[in-house]
């Protein structure tokens, strides 16, 4: 049992050091880290709407607790002051015919009450206003104008979060795994994506990027170079008709940054795929993008996907999504450009020579006299 435990612990380790670090997660999610920005942090607050959007929950919530909380206390000490500069509180012994500014405040908790239903117009008919003195008609005026500004900011950043199209991405799914092999006599990177409502996203187009470290010929190096890689489907890469999982795939050319790449040789490359789609929400008409990325260890040379469609006798097209990212073993060659050199060989075999430089033409000549 301990030699067990200690197996596993070890190769845990060990997997630990193979990880990678990558730049965008499975989910999206980008890792990166700013460091000695010169701008002060003050200049997030000029864009305050983006600001509140982008926070976490957590930190909204708390914003949102405090921004309401702190406005009524903030409103109940001026209430409390209002009421003691006008000697309306009971210490100060006003006589049967005073008319106070507010009615019924007799310190700061009730202060604090009527602020509550002023800024929130509950209206409980208890306290009131009175025309005594314009100073209470102006701070009523001020805190409602000011309570109806926080209560539509507060409300809209909310009601946007929940509505923004980031929370509809997550609802379109990549496969686990990319996977290498043939595909119309060529070889691919096929990768497969699902839509999980029945929504459709209204002109949707996907593509890649290659991100790697290069070095220049003048000695620089460049880390996470960006490579573009397009990604085609059957039926193009633009305006998808994403109702059913699709498999888009990338011709491993010679213009394919993976063409010199080898089964043997690609976990040894250093790089991370990261594959977006972008479309419009169809219920919403907002735009939404969604990010996954591959590394070298979840790209399977010689697998294609299982597959994952039927036909019910019913009629229906059924989606087995268990099998949604299941790979299946096929014959591939272990390099494109193995496959390259394998098509040319046989077409030099068609034409009935070896070698392209030896080629003895034959001229005609008749001898025959008339």
């Amino acid at each position: 049992m301990f030699n067990y435990l200690r197996q596993r612990f070890t190769s845990h380790i060990r997997e630990r050091s193979r990880r990678r670090a990558r730049l965008v997660s499975k989910d999206g999610r980008c890792n990166i880290e700013f460091g000695n920005v010169e701008q002060s942090r003050f200049v997030f607050l000029i864009d305050i709407w983006t600001t509140i959007l982008d926070l976490r929950w957590r930190y909204k919530m708390t914003i949102f607790i405090s921004a309401f909380l702190g406005s009524w206390f903030l409103f109940g000490l001026l209430w409390y002051v209002v009421a003691y500069i006008h000697k309306d509180l009971p210490e100060f012994n006003p006589s049967i015919n005073h008319t106070p500014c507010v009615e019924n405040i007799n310190g700061l908790t009730s202060a604090f009450l009527f602020s509550l239903e002023t800024q929130v117009t509950i209206g409980y008919g208890f306290r009131c206003v009175t025309e005594q003195c314009a100073t209470a008609i102006f701070l009523l005026i001020f805190q409602s104008i000011l309570g109806v500004i926080i209560n539509s900011f507060m409300c809209g950043a909310i009601l946007a979060k929940i509505s923004r199209s980031k929370n509809r991405a997550k609802t379109i799914t990549f496969s686990k795994n990319a996977v290498i092999s043939k595909r119309g006599g060529k070889l691919c990177l096929l990768i497969r994506v699902a839509n999980l409502r029945k929504s459709l996203l209204i002109g949707s187009h996907i593509y890649g990027k290659l991100l790697k470290t290069t070095i220049t010929p003048e000695g620089e190096t460049i880390i996470l170079d960006q490579v573009n890689i397009e990604f085609v489907v059957d039926a193009g890469n633009e305006n998808l008709f994403f109702i059913s999982p699709l498999t888009i795939y990338h011709i491993i050319d010679k213009n394919s940054p993976f063409f010199h790449m080898a089964a043997e040789t690609i976990l040894q490359q250093d790089f991370e795929l990261v594959v977006f789609l972008d479309g419009t929400v169809e219920a919403t008409s907002a735009t939404c993008q969604v990010r996954t990325s591959y590394i070298p260890e979840e790209v399977l040379w010689g697998y294609r996907f299982a597959p994952i469609v039927s036909k019910t006798k019913e009629g229906k097209y059924r989606v087995d999504f268990q099998n949604f990212s299941k790979t299946v073993a096929v014959e591939t060659p272990h390099c494109a450009f193995c496959l390259y050199n394998q098509k040319e060989a046989k077409a030099k075999e068609k034409k009935g020579y070896d070698n392209p430089g030896f080629v003895l033409e034959v001229s005609e000549t008749s001898d025959t006299k008339m």
